[in-house]
């Protein structure tokens, strides 16, 4: 069986540069960038066997976004925003079966092509409006429990979304990927799994300004 990347490398370095409120303190990753270039070489050497589990896929590019997007923030700090990044999610800074893919590909190819809509809770694009970065590493034997904490933790974040009876105030991940979240359903069905107000598909939805400002600590 080959062999799959050491994950448990990844959750040292989040738990050395994330802090409570899911902040970053980038310039100590920048003052210590090798722990992060050891789990980024591990995630090179060890992609992804068409022998592997879902699970396994799914925290490997789970991983893979979340780490590499710390890169890139760390390769051009300071930064106030990724935006202020020449084409953050277009340039090919992921080595991958002998060619370089991007993070956008990471995203719209891979993970949202595996049917599995609470990614969008897990992947981290460096921003306050962003669900916060995890203190953990993705592990394929926890997946859905991880997966199940980043969802609920984000819906219930009154400074992200904003849910009563009456009415929504929500992100506008839910406005930009609407696609995979109401494949089963509608998306009351989906948010009515993760909150304990019962939504009804008449619920009137408003989204929220983004922040793109830098999840700074």
């Amino acid at each position: 069986m080959a062999q799959k990347p050491n994950h448990d490398l990844f959750t040292p370095v989040l738990q050395e540069v994330v802090g409570e409120a899911g902040m970053v303190d980038y310039e100590k990753l920048v003052s210590n960038r090798e722990p992060l270039r050891n789990y980024l070489n591990e995630l090179i050497t060890h992609p992804p066997k068409e022998d592997w589990k879902k699970e396994e896929v799914l925290a490997y590019w789970i991983n893979t976004y979340n780490a590499f997007t710390l890169k890139l923030i760390a390769d051009n700090y300071p930064v106030k925003s990724i935006r202020d990044i020449k084409s953050p999610w277009e340039q090919k800074i992921i080595p991958y079966k002998g060619q370089n893919i991007s993070l956008n590909h990471v995203e719209h190819q891979i993970l949202r092509t595996m049917n599995e809509p609470r990614i969008h809770f897990a992947i981290n694009c460096a921003s306050i409006s962003c669900p916060v970065l995890a203190d953990e590493a993705y592990l394929a034997e926890n997946l859905n429990e991880q997966l199940d904490n980043a969802t609920r933790n984000f819906l219930n974040d009154t400074s992200r979304n904003l849910i009563s009876k009456n009415s929504l105030q929500l992100s506008k991940i839910f406005k930009w990927f609407k696609k995979d979240f109401t494949a089963k359903g509608d998306l009351t069905d989906f948010l009515n799994t993760y909150t304990e107000i019962v939504l009804t598909p008449d619920t009137p939805i408003k989204y929220l300004e983004y922040n793109w400002d830098l999840n700074e600590q």
